[in-house]
């Protein structure tokens, strides 16, 4: 399969901190590939670095065989981005901002105001469409960002805790969308701290921690390797299938400072 996302020796650095150290990623065009890590471990750093929203302190990043240092505007044609904190203009209508977005990507006035019709429908924000932004609330703002995320078309979509706040009928719409993504080709990047959303959704899984890739492959492949670490009869039934969560928590969860279960607030009774 061609390559959608490929990443070489990628770092960035902040006033000395490392936040990523050098790390390696290749995403295969078609996958649905998740990006996980305990807080603070790198995640969102990497996808602004993979969106052109950060520069790397060094490495390279290519998307869809396109250099995104030397080619970004080229590349941001071809790639949707629903970022941390999502980054919406609150004084205008959701209507106003996908007409905005659907332009600014060169879509024609007609396709833009079509598919903004769609998206808001899809969404369930047609009736919505007068209210400013910044009256929104936090799951509407998610849903609305990810509208804007996929108005054109992208071959490669960032998202970057998308489920955040979304209810349950509306995470249902989301993923529902997402897979309907994949099935036409589209490549997603996903970071999440839902994990069982995670495990339903993706095909490959990348592991980061303080700054370093520490696994990475297939959820087969993944888990078949926490497997065989595994003490039988101590750590957990050897014949049992791991969770995500297991598998998560196996590979970092002793060195992320997580409590020992067996230790107890003694005031909590």
């Amino acid at each position: 399969m061609p390559t959608a996302i490929a990443a070489n020796a990628l770092s960035r650095s902040f006033n000395g901190f490392t936040a990523v150290d050098r790390i390696d990623l290749n995403v295969e065009a078609g996958q649905f590939f998740g990006f996980l890590g305990p807080n603070g471990a790198g995640k969102s750093t990497t996808i602004k670095m993979l969106t052109g929203l950060l520069e790397p302190s060094g490495g390279n990043i290519q998307i869809l065989g396109e250099d995104l240092i030397a080619n970004p505007v080229e590349v941001k044609r071809h790639i949707g981005v629903v970022p941390e904190g999502m980054a919406l203009f609150g004084k205008l209508t959701a209507t106003e901002y996908l007409h905005f977005v659907g332009r600014m990507y060169g879509l024609d006035k007609p396709t833009t105001q079509q598919r903004t019709t769609e998206l808001l429908e899809f969404m369930g924000l047609a009736n919505e469409q007068k209210k400013l932004i910044a009256d929104y609330s936090h799951g509407m703002g998610k849903k609305l960002a990810l509208a804007a995320a996929v108005i054109h078309g992208p071959k490669v979509l960032f998202l970057d805790e998308p489920f955040e706040g979304v209810d349950a009928i509306a995470a249902g719409t989301l993923k529902s969308m997402l897979q309907g993504m994949i099935a036409r080709g589209a490549t997603i990047f996903l970071t999440s701290h839902v994990l069982e959303i995670v495990e339903r959704l993706c095909s490959h899984i990348a592991i980061i921690h303080k700054g370093h890739i520490v696994a990475n492959g297939s959820l087969d492949e993944l888990r078949a390797g926490v497997q065989a670490r595994l003490t039988p009869g101590i750590d957990i039934d050897p014949n049992a299938k791991l969770t995500l969560e297991q598998m998560f928590l196996n590979i970092v969860g002793s060195e992320s400072g997580v409590s020992n279960p067996e230790q107890e607030l003694t005031w909590l009774g």
